[in-house]
């Protein structure tokens, strides 16, 4: 892994010795794979395209060749239909301009909305999904000269410049080193942030001092999982790995918003989302540290609604960062939002344990006691009728605390291989017993050896992984000894599992799969979908088995994995439709959990791309 000093000598070796790398396994194809995409030759040119104009659409029909292989498809600007009919040519293209479409985040839908929301609250910030029928039903293609992404631990610090063609990060960020342009050829990150200029190995090193006293960090301070409000580029999220501290990392699609894509291409996990009007898609009690770094959050506002919000987030004694201009400066209104800051704190009981160079911390004391005594005193409310077995889905905020169970027990701080097949005392709740769950790890220790061998991939090939119907999060455990990390999804109209996986020190997020996810395109290597399709094909319009094919399409990289196990006619209907959507296909069985034999799919996305004929 390359080692990233912030002088101007070291950054120029640094440059031209990645400058060498790159070209050396470029030429070699160790470190890229093939760059030979496939070709959507658009003959009418884009302005017509709404008219379905005849395209040829080839593939190269293997890894170095140019010769290509003609496809079928049209590229044709295609609205989702009541009743979904894919085209005898193939599910259509969407125009080259949809390159970067995120449907519940989608400026165009949006506009029509603004009226009816609360902007004051920046209600505009969080998912509105549009529905069914004014949602795109064709493959979202790749930018102009898209290549097959850097393979991680070298994308954490350079990414192709045109997978992520957007300077506007670089050009207001770039005194603050979030991200730098060199050559017109890829995107450095030096590892900056708005308040860590100077690199963010330094900046985690003084919060771990500030936390412990100077006697340690912040892997010793107990900390394993945290929560990035407004994370930028994620830089934060990517120097905490080290310390072998998971980060779910999000941000709004706002003035920064390919901040979130940038954070994906580089292989650190993360999601479109803000905070605003409604929870977010996380368990109560789940974060051991929660971090704001100028992150453009009014937590002083609203009665400290979104604080409270943190609140119900934050484990008992965890840690609230928050290094922004009131915690240093004496200038505008600071001091006056600093104040209300300290009110707020006080009200919920948390204490200020520091406060050094432009970062303050909390901790979350476990004194329900204390909450108690000052709901009492009408200095906060205790949320009522809260019911913890419900996930945290579109639910609205609430001015309120929530206090913690009675038989709340602080576990101290083990190794995340100890935490890992630990049964989860969240399981209980739900009646899942430790043998069932020792069955299911087991299961899948065994079960992601055989996905690897059939996919026949290395290491180093695949970085991000969504298991799109995670269960208890045996699947993501049993990966924790590759470079991979996982974004473990529970679908709301499932178990509430996702507090057992945070108990076992992994991240994920609640999510309706009736509806597109929130992430940029082209964001995740492989996707594991175990018996969505089934669960989800009984549901209203939306939620089609073509609606998930296509939703996986727009979220896959080309040349990225999808991984079906289901039922025989989901199996069978995939295998009919696959091919219609640009991937390659093979069936396999597998012995599954109960010992018997279940059909399985890999899949894999092809790579092809859109050009116009000259």
């Amino acid at each position: 892994m390359l080692c990233l000093t912030y002088d101007s000598t070291s950054s120029t070796r640094l440059i031209l010795f990645g400058f060498s790398l790159f070209i050396g396994a470029f030429f070699a194809g160790t470190l890229f794979g093939s760059n030979q995409p496939s070709v959507v030759y658009d003959l009418a040119g884009e302005s017509r395209l709404n008219t379905s104009s005849p395209t040829l659409i080839s593939i190269s029909s293997n890894a170095t060749s140019i010769d290509l292989l003609q496809l079928k498809n049209k590229v044709s600007l295609t609205y989702r239909k009541p009743s979904v009919t894919i085209p005898e040519t193939g599910v259509d293209v969407c125009p080259l301009s949809y390159n970067e479409y995120v449907p519940c985040h989608d400026k165009s839908y949006l506009e029509g909305l603004l009226s009816s929301l609360d902007l004051s609250r920046r209600q505009e910030l969080e998912r509105h999904c549009p529905p069914p029928e004014k949602r795109l039903f064709c493959l979202v293609p790749p930018p102009d000269d898209y290549k097959l992404p850097i393979q991680w631990p070298i994308s954490k610090d350079y990414v192709w410049r045109s997978n992520v063609n957007h300077a506007h990060l670089a050009e207001v960020k770039g005194g603050q080193n979030w991200v730098h342009e060199y050559q017109n050829l890829w995107w450095w990150f030096p590892g900056g942030g708005t308040h860590f200029k100077h690199g963010a190995s330094e900046y985690i090193e003084r919060l771990g001092n500030m936390i412990t006293n100077d006697t340690g960090d912040l892997r010793t301070a107990g900390i394993a999982e945290v929560l990035d409000v407004g994370c930028g580029v994620a830089s934060f999220s990517a120097y905490l790995l080290p310390l072998d501290i998971h980060t779910m990392s999000f941000a709004p699609k706002d003035g920064h918003e390919n901040q979130i894509q940038f954070a994906l291409e580089r292989g650190i996990g993360a999601m479109i989302a803000g905070l605003a009007t409604i929870q977010l898609p996380f368990p109560s009690n789940s974060f051991d540290m929660i971090h704001c770094s100028r992150c453009r959050v009014d937590w002083h506002a609203n009665d400290g609604v979104l604080i409270k919000e943190v609140d119900r987030l934050l484990k008992p004694n965890g840690y609230f960062v928050y290094s922004a201009p009131p915690a240093y400066k004496k200038v505008k209104d600071f001091p006056i939002i600093w104040e209300k800051l300290i009110d707020l704190t006080i009200s919920m009981c948390w204490r200020l344990i520091a406060q050094h160079v432009q970062t303050a911390i909390w901790i979350k004391e476990n004194k329900n006691s204390c909450v108690q005594e000052n709901s009492e005193n009408n200095k906060l409310m205790i949320c009522k009728d809260v019911d913890g077995s419900k996930p945290s889905w579109k639910s609205p905020l609430g001015n309120c605390v929530e206090v913690i169970d009675g038989d709340y027990v602080q576990k101290p701080a083990h190794p995340r291989s100890e935490r890992l097949v630990a049964y989860p005392q969240n399981l209980q709740n739900i009646g899942i017993s430790s043998n069932e769950f020792n069955q299911n790890t087991e299961f899948w220790q065994r079960q992601v050896r055989k996905y690897w061998n059939l996919m026949n991939v290395s290491d180093t090939q695949i970085r991000n992984i969504m298991d799109m119907n995670a269960n208890y999060g045996s699947f993501a455990a049993a990966l924790s000894t590759l470079p991979v990390w996982v974004m473990n999804v529970v679908p709301v109209t499932m178990n509430n599992t996702l507090p057992a996986i945070y108990e076992r020190g992994l991240i994920g997020t609640y999510h309706d799969w009736c509806e597109p996810f929130s992430t940029y395109p082209r964001t995740y290597d492989l996707l594991h979908a175990s018996h969505i399709i089934s669960h989800y094909q009984v549901k209203d319009e939306g939620c089609l088995p073509e609606d998930l094919l296509l939703e996986m399409d727009r979220i896959v990289r080309p040349q990225g994995y999808i991984i079906i196990v289901d039922e025989e006619p989901v199996i069978l209907r995939v295998k009919e439709i696959a091919p219609d959507f640009l991937w390659d296909i093979e069936s396999h069985v597998l012995e599954n959990e109960d010992g018997a034999m279940k059909a399985m799919l890999v899949c894999r996305k092809k790579f092809w791309a859109i050009h116009q004929m000259v």
